[in-house]
C-alpha cells in the first residue's frame, strides 16, 4: 500500500481548512515536511497496531508490517513450528466419567466436521473430542499489546 495518496489527501484536507488565509498557508508550507514525516510515522503505527490485532486473532503464525520507502504492506507469516498432533481420545476412566453436551452449529460447519472426521476414519464425536483437547492443550501466547513504536522486520535502502 502506497502511503503517498493518503498523505496527499490529508494535505488537501488541511489546505481546504486553511481557506484563503495567506499567513496560515505560509505557516503550513513551513510545517509541511515535518508534518508529513509525523503523519507517515502515525500511519505506520496504525498499520503496526492492525498487524498486532490480526496476529491475536490468528490460530497460527503472525502478521507483519513490511515497509519499503513509502510503500507498506501487512504480510501473513506462517507458524515456525508445526501444529501439535491431535491427542488420542481419552477413555472414560482417565477423565472420571463421561458428560453429554449438545452442540449447535451451522449446517456448512457440521458438514465440514463430518468430512474431517471421515478423512481420519473416526467418529464425529471422537473428532470433536480430539479438536477440543488439542485446542485446550495449545500453549497460550502472551498478549502482544503495548508494543509501542517498536518496528520489526527488514529494511533496504
Amino acid at each position: 500500500m502506497d502511503l503517498t495518496p493518503h498523505l496527499d489527501a490529508i494535505r488537501t484536507d488541511l489546505g481546504s481548512v486553511l481557506g484563503t488565509n495567506e499567513e496560515l498557508a505560509e505557516a503550513m508550507d513551513r510545517m509541511a515536511r515535518p508534518l508529513e514525516a509525523s503523519l507517515q510515522l502515525r500511519l505506520l503505527d496504525l498499520l503496526g497496531d492492525t498487524a498486532l490485532e490480526l496476529t491475536e486473532q490468528l490460530p497460527q503464525g503472525h502478521a507483519e508490517v513490511r515497509v519499503s520507502g513509502k510503500d507498506a504492506s501487512i504480510v501473513y507469516v506462517g507458524a515456525l513450528e508445526p501444529p501439535a498432533p491431535p491427542l488420542p481420545p481419552s477413555s472414560p476412566d482417565e477423565e472420571g466419567g463421561m458428560a453429554r453436551l449438545t452442540l449447535r452449529m451451522p449446517e456448512p460447519l457440521k458438514a465440514a466436521v463430518e468430512e474431517a472426521a471421515d478423512a481420519v476414519a473416526v467418529s464425529v464425536n471422537a473428532w470433536l473430542v480430539q479438536a477440543v483437547q488439542s485446542a485446550l492443550g495449545r500453549r497460550q501466547a502472551p498478549p502482544r499489546r503495548g508494543a509501542g513504536n517498536r518496528i520489526t522486520g527488514y529494511a533496504r535502502s
